[in-house]
C-alpha cells in the first residue's frame, strides 16, 4: 500500500478526509441558501424557477453539483468508518465525570444527527431534484410588462411538452412585454410544503443540521490545523452563529412560510 493511501485509510487521514469535505458541504450550504431565498420573492416564483434552470444548466455548476454529491458520500461513509473504528478500539464507554458528560451533547451524537441529515437529504432530492430532472412539470409563463418592470408579472400554466424547452425567455418589443416560460419547480415546493408532516420534517432536519454544524464547523478547523489563538473565536463565531443559528434558521423559515402564508 503506498504511503498516500495509508495516510487516507488511517483514523487521522479519515478524519482529514471528512474535514475537507465537510468544509465543502458548508461553502455548498451557503450558495443553496441564497439561491433558495429566491422562494420569499412575491412574483409567482419566476425567480427561483430561473435559479433552478442555472443550478442545472450552467456547465461550471454541474461539475460542482457531482462533486457535491461525492461529497456528501464520502462524508457520510467516512463517517460510518470513523465510528465503527472507534467502537472497536473503546468497546467500554469512558468513565462520565461526576455531575454531567464529558463532552457536549451535539459531539456524542453527531451519529444520530448525520443519520437525520442523510435521511432527509435522501428525501429532499428525491421530491425536487429528481423531479426537476426526471418527472413531468408543468411549465410556468410569466408575462412581464417592459415599461414597468417592478409590476408582478401575469403568469399562466402551460402543460408539460417534451418538445418544449425547459426555459425561454423572449422579448417582445412591440407588444411591450417580456415573455419567460420555465419549468414549475416553484409549483412543486409550494406543494410539498402545504403538507404538515413534510414541514416537520424539513424544521427537524434543520435542528439537526444545526447541531452538528456547531460542533462539526468548529472540529474541520481544527483536523486541518487552523487552531491558533486568533483564528478560534472567528471559527468559533461562525461555526456557532452563522452555520449554526442563521443559515438553519433561514432554510426552516422557507417551508413554515409556504405552510402558513401561501
Amino acid at each position: 500500500m503506498s504511503n498516500f493511501a495509508k495516510t487516507f485509510s488511517s483514523s487521522l487521514g479519515k478524519k482529514l478526509v471528512m474535514a475537507l469535505t465537510g468544509i465543502f458541504l458548508c461553502t455548498f450550504l451557503i450558495v443553496h441558501l441564497v439561491g433558495n431565498l429566491q422562494l420569499f420573492k412575491d412574483d409567482a416564483g419566476q425567480a427561483f424557477n430561473a435559479y433552478a434552470y442555472f443550478m442545472t444548466h450552467f456547465g461550471p455548476i454541474k461539475i460542482v453539483s457531482y462533486l457535491l454529491y461525492a461529497s456528501i458520500i464520502i462524508h457520510a461513509v467516512y463517517a460510518l468508518l470513523l465510528t465503527a473504528a472507534n467502537k472497536k478500539a473503546r468497546p467500554v464507554a469512558y468513565a462520565v465525570q461526576k455531575g454531567g458528560q464529558n463532552s457536549p451533547w451535539s459531539s456524542r451524537n453527531m451519529g444520530i444527527l448525520g443519520t437525520i441529515l442523510l435521511i432527509f437529504i435522501v428525501v429532499h432530492m428525491g421530491d425536487f431534484w429528481w423531479k426537476y430532472h426526471n418527472a413531468e412539470l408543468p411549465y410556468a409563463k410569466y408575462e412581464i410588462s417592459l415599461e414597468n418592470p417592478n409590476d408582478l408579472p401575469k403568469v399562466s400554466e402551460l402543460p408539460y411538452d417534451a418538445n418544449r424547452l425547459v426555459h425561454s425567455d423572449i422579448v417582445d418589443v412591440q407588444a411591450g412585454k417580456q415573455i419567460v416560460v420555465s419549468k414549475d419547480l416553484y409549483k412543486i415546493v409550494n406543494n410539498a410544503f402545504q403538507t404538515w408532516w413534510y414541514v416537520l420534517l424539513y424544521v427537524v432536519a434543520m435542528a439537526a443540521l444545526s447541531f452538528h454544524l456547531i460542533h462539526g464547523f468548529k472540529s474541520a478547523f481544527q483536523t486541518i490545523g487552523w487552531n491558533n489563538s486568533n483564528l478560534v473565536p472567528i471559527i468559533r463565531f461562525l461555526g456557532v452563529w452563522v452555520f449554526g443559528v442563521l443559515i438553519p434558521l433561514a432554510f426552516a423559515a422557507m417551508p413554515l412560510y409556504f405552510f402558513f402564508f401561501k
